[in-house]
């Protein structure tokens, strides 16, 4: 019965649970009415929505002044948790969500696939190269999540704030002054402190990454993927994988593209993504989702959580760009095309507090570069508005376009008449 249950809790439940903060558009107008969504799965599906106790804190930070959101603002909005508020002055804005801790015990199959699932190989080669790759798993886990954004056309320093979380990101400069094809430096903090060493990944919207230095990842064998770049970036088989142009890379038609390591985890078809092992593992909200089976392992309220297939679960961070901090906590990457763009860590360690093996703290954040915005460069003389003609207003176009053509049949129709 036992085997039973566990078998079960990893068809349903085996899924990356990263936490995003998204808008619809990073854009904002001073003093109007936005919202922000709180995604708790992947950065393109919210599998469930966050009860307010677990929320330690929910900061918003602008123009030098840092206010608490009040609970009340928040609302669920199918499996995503919505803060509705009212924008201030115009300036660069960041808004935080910090979690309280909870629990989760797995086996120590299910806490290995979660390693190679989500990335988190420091752990994994720990495990692998001290023998502990048969040990179970009771790990502590919490979550903390910024975004920025831009509020009218003034740029504010706010940017850099540090929201004192237990992780977070602190961009070097403002993401708002970025174009596509520039530098982004960026300092991972751990309780204020630098923090070396630790794998980030990096994503957008458009999947799209520069690869023209060290730090491109690998899937599947060199020799069944090329690309026209210099990169050492490689995907499973050429016929299955398209890439629609030479800066950046496309994970074209999901059906079309999968990856295969030797831990046996394919990303591809979600029809064709399962994770049989023994025991289910989610970095859910507890007390929005539960399952009990009789190891008492629990994840949140079955009632206010729906799983339509949780086998088909798609991996964003397939596409993800990898880099590693430096002795100084930061590292450095190309914004290779416009889009929304999100940055995510997961920092594992031993734990010796007790009832704990592990803790694992979680950190995304996400901004948004251009992505259709208008947009002058001086530089340039030139602006992304798409007017007809540059120049001449769109409806005089339009209008005399209609003009010249009626004015041409009427003439053909006098000169079929005369003939």
């Amino acid at each position: 019965m036992k085997r039973l249950l566990f078998l079960l809790a990893a068809v349903i439940l085996f899924s990356s649970h990263d936490m995003y903060l998204k808008l619809d558009t990073f854009f904002l107008q001073p003093n109007t009415s936005a919202n922000i969504q709180l995604f708790n799965g992947t950065f393109d599906k919210s599998e469930n929505a966050i009860a307010r106790n677990r929320m330690a804190d929910v900061s918003m930070i602008g123009n030098g002044n840092r206010s608490k959101v009040d609970t009340t603002q928040w609302s669920d909005q199918d499996n995503t948790t919505v803060l509705s508020f009212t924008t201030g002055e115009a300036g660069t804005w960041v808004a935080g969500v910090s979690t309280l801790a909870r629990n989760i015990e797995m086996e120590a199959k299910a806490f290995n696939d979660y390693l190679v699932h989500d990335g988190v190989v420091d752990m994994l080669e720990w495990r692998t190269n001290n023998d502990m790759l048969d040990q179970d798993a009771v790990e502590k886990y919490s979550k903390h999540v910024k975004t920025i954004f831009q509020v009218g056309e003034t740029r504010t320093d706010d940017w850099q704030t540090a929201l004192g979380y237990p992780i977070e990101f602190v961009p070097l400069s403002n993401p708002y002054d970025l174009h596509a094809g520039d530098q982004l430096k960026v300092k991972l903090l751990w309780q204020d402190e630098p923090l070396a060493n630790q794998l980030i990944y990096v994503d957008s919207d458009q999947s799209i990454h520069s690869h023209g230095d060290e730090h491109g990842h690998q899937h599947g064998d060199k020799d069944d993927h090329k690309h026209t770049d210099e990169a050492g970036h490689q995907h499973g088989d050429k016929d299955d994988h398209k890439h629609t142009d030479e800066a950046g890379h496309q994970h074209g038609d999901k059906d079309d593209h999968k990856h295969t390591d030797e831990a046996g985890h394919q990303h591809g078809d979600e029809d064709d993504h399962k994770h049989p092992d023994e025991a289910g593992h989610q970095h859910g909200d507890e007390d929005d989702h539960k399952h009990t089976d009789e190891a008492g392992h629990q994840h949140g309220d079955e009632d206010d959580h729906e799983h339509d297939d949780e086998a088909k679960e798609e991996h964003h961070h397939a596409s993800a760009a990898e880099y590693r901090t430096d002795a100084n906590g930061e590292f450095a990457f190309k914004v290779a095309s416009d889009g929304i763009w999100n940055l995510r860590t997961i920092y594992l360690t031993s734990s010796d507090e007790p009832g704990n093996t592990h803790e694992s703290n979680w950190a995304t954040l996400t901004f948004e570069v251009d992505h259709g915005q208008e947009h002058t460069h001086a530089e340039e003389g030139h602006d992304h508005a798409h007017e007809a003609n540059p120049g001449i207003p769109g409806y005089a176009y339009w209008g005399g376009s209609l003009l010249l053509i009626a004015s041409l049949f009427f003439v053909f129709l006098k000169n079929a008449k005369s003939e």
